[in-house]
């Protein structure tokens, strides 16, 4: 696992092929997406590296709700009394973590596509099996801004679950992607800017389409639930990722 500087005032944190990030403002920090339970120590330890503790933690901003992104979003609410913030339509993925629809089996999907089943495997090895949902949350607003430190601009972005969101930090010109546009496709492991596979994705054709609020937001830095930052702009990544389509 490991903790890199991505932009300025913003940390990625990876491990098990997914990432989630910590965004630095005056006010204290905003957590984006909360990764797997093996992730902790690496949030304890980057904190502090960063001259920070989990005291400073303001919110914890969910792009959805899927278990890989909800690992720590029930320790940081119950022991530290983070806010937890989620969009109502993954209200009731929030609850039920692993209750979410897919297009494919992901049984059959994973037979059919091997090259997946390490990535998926290593995510187990970190706590995905072990996820808890959350009874308390605060509910995001469709557009607008948020205010929590880095003030970061809601980008409804439905598809790969019906309330997925983008966040965009206009001042520092990132746009956290979530799940609608990754580098890495942990059900196939084609890298490279796409949607994830229909074993996760509740809509692809919706995904797909949903790409355009995404790209509207002209950002030059994309960072995503999984796989590398993308650097080149996101209206490049959108255009690959509409050419890749769905799996």
């Amino acid at each position: 696992m490991a903790v890199t500087t991505v932009a300025e005032g913003v940390h990625r944190i990876s491990g098990a092929f997914v990432n989630f990030y910590l965004v630095e403002d005056e006010d204290g920090l905003t957590i984006v997406d909360s990764g797997l339970p093996a992730m902790w120590k690496v949030l304890q330890d980057a904190l502090k590296g960063l001259g920070y503790s989990l005291e400073d933690v303001r919110a914890l901003v969910l792009t959805h709700a899927h278990f890989d992104h909800l690992g720590l979003a029930h320790r940081l609410h119950s022991e530290h009394r983070v806010p937890v913030w989620v969009h109502p339509e993954d209200a009731f993925l929030a609850r039920h973590p692993y209750r979410y629809s897919h297009e494919k089996s992901r049984l059959l999907f994973s037979l059919t596509h091997p090259a997946g089943v390490p990535v998926l495997a290593r995510m187990a090895g970190a706590g995905a099996l072990k996820v808890h949902g959350l009874e308390e949350f605060a509910y995001l607003p469709g557009t607008g801004t948020l205010d929590v430190p880095g003030t970061p601009e809601i980008v409804f972005s439905p598809g790969h679950t019906n309330g997925h969101c983008g966040l965009f930090l206009r001042a520092r010109n990132v746009l956290f992607s979530g799940d609608a546009l990754v580098t890495l496709d942990p059900y196939t492991r084609r890298a490279g800017p796409r949607i994830v596979a229909g074993a996760a994705t509740a809509n692809s054709a919706q995904n797909l389409e949903t790409l355009t609020a995404l790209a509207a937001t002209g950002a030059g830095l994309v960072l995503p639930g999984h796989g590398e930052p993308w650097t080149e702009g996101v209206e490049e990544a959108v255009s690959i990722a509409r050419r890749n389509g769905a799996a």
